[in-house]
């Protein structure tokens, strides 16, 4: 696989020791020439020790700072060392390698700044409560913006490079719906691909019941209130 662009595939990691080494082994598999980071997010488990013996680039975070620094962290390497592109990708293994080049095809094809890998642009969502809360986040985006977003809660992205260097200075950004939403209304190219994940091959999710419910609701209220006013 190989690009026009310089990517960089970002991972976030906090205590993924059952799913990193598979996540790399594959990445490396099916994407050999593309460059990967892992940000390891002060886990307290093996993660660390796993990605040194596997000769990976770490950034390692000395406490766990939640993914928004994590991410702001690999944003500010990837502008440094003169990305075209970062591509966020989650070390749970949910995310697949084989869908990177449609990504960065996307955006090299129709000059978008955002390409979110949709689970839902041609397939319809199931009526779990899960995807009832992303249905609503789609129709609060759809009011806010003029734009439907099928997977706003999706977290396999790629960025190019302004929008990255917005990320690097401006550390009230999250890679969340609700800076999609700003950035959109900000005049900002934001595309989708249909993609399919699978589920989470090893270890758990932060996102248990109570704090999906709560991460929902932070989103709604965000989106209600502060991007109004933004």
């Amino acid at each position: 696989m190989s690009f026009k662009s310089n990517v960089l595939i970002a991972i976030p990691a906090y205590n993924e020791e059952e799913c990193i080494e598979g996540t790399v082994t594959e990445l490396r598999s099916v994407a050999p020439e593309v460059d990967f980071i892992i940000v390891n997010d002060g886990s307290s488990d093996r993660t660390g020790e796993i990605c040194k013996s596997l000769d990976c680039k770490v950034i390692n975070m000395p406490i766990n700072c939640g993914l928004t620094v994590g991410f702001q962290t690999a944003a500010r390497y990837a502008v440094d060392h003169g990305y075209d592109y970062m591509i966020q990708f989650d070390a749970d293994g949910q995310h697949r390698p084989e869908y990177l080049a449609a990504l960065v095809e996307k955006a090299e094809n129709t000059g978008s700044d955002i390409v979110i890998g949709s689970r839902f642009l041609t397939v319809r969502k199931d009526k779990s409560m899960r995807m009832v809360g992303s249905r609503m986040i789609t129709v609060l985006i759809k009011m806010l913006t003029g734009r439907r977003i099928s997977d706003p809660t999706s977290g396999f992205r790629l960025f190019n490079r302004s929008v990255l260097e917005r990320y690097y200075y401006d550390n009230t950004l999250n890679p969340e719906p609700e800076s999609i939403a700003l950035f959109l209304k900000q005049g900002y190219s934001v595309s989708e691909v249909q993609v399919s994940m699978r589920d989470r091959q090893g270890g758990e999710s932060y996102l248990n019941p109570v704090k999906s419910i709560q991460y929902m609701l932070r989103v709604f209220v965000t989106l209600l209130i502060v991007q109004w006013f933004r």
